[in-house]
């Protein structure tokens, strides 16, 4: 096992994952999201992946990139109405595509991470979300029965980190990122910042070392949102 967690490189990082390997991308739209991981494994030109996501970013950023070449075999996601990449392949039946309530996939990967196999939850009983589940009561009132999600990678965005793996996340960030690193065999974080251990304050570290495998140092990324909106200047 190497004992030294930081890699030189996203590609570094990203070298063992293989074709046909089910990822965990944290974010939420264009925000916290590992860029320099995703670029990474473009490059790496591996296909067939399972990708669990809260979205599947824009055409040209996130995991839009993926899918523009064609590596993403499925997505199971709860929202994807920002990019026509999406679109386009899951109406022509090349793209798999799962969609969860939000609320119960971030459930579904924190009950991964937990080590809990499956729950139940009233959301979705009564629609297309429970067909083919199993449907209980329990106090007179209806729940299905929902798997837990793990992968074989999680890859997360993080503010700053130190060099034993303690994650701090900024804001908005702080999404899907925290409970996808609990739920994969491997967890390879992208951060702004690496610091020497001691120097980040216990009380304010989200994701304990103990979860994170590998961390890549991304200082400058690139952050983007899907869509501007502002108020008009009010008349004088």
């Amino acid at each position: 096992m190497r004992s030294n967690k930081v890699y030189e490189s996203a590609e570094a990082a990203v070298a063992d994952i293989a074709s046909g390997a089910t990822l965990l991308v944290g974010g939420f739209g264009l925000c916290g999201i590992p860029m320099a991981l995703i670029e990474a494994l473009r490059d790496r030109g591996v296909s067939d992946l399972v990708c669990v996501s809260n979205n599947c970013g824009v055409d040209d950023w996130g995991l839009g990139i993926l899918l523009q070449t064609r590596q993403i075999r499925k997505m199971v996601s709860s929202y994807v109405g920002e990019n026509k990449t999406f679109e386009r392949q899951f109406l022509s039946g090349e793209l798999e595509v799962e969609l969860v309530p939000q609320g119960t996939l971030a459930e579904r990967i924190r009950a991964g991470g937990a080590g809990i196999p499956a729950f139940y939850t009233a959301t979705g009983v009564g629609t297309t979300v429970a067909e083919g589940k199993e449907v209980r009561a329990f106090d007179g009132r209806e729940y299905v029965l929902e798997r837990a999600i793990t992968g074989d990678f999680a890859l997360i965005k993080g503010w700053k980190a130190d060099k034993l793996g303690n994650v701090i996340y900024h804001e908005t960030e702080r999404n899907f990122n925290p409970v996808m690193a609990t739920a994969a065999k491997v967890t390879i974080v992208e951060v702004e910042e690496l610091v020497e251990p001691g120097e980040l304050d216990p009380n304010f570290i989200h994701t304990p070392s103990i979860y994170v495998n590998r961390i890549v140092v991304n200082p400058n990324p690139i952050k983007r949102i899907e869509r501007r909106t502002v108020r008009p200047r009010p008349q004088a």
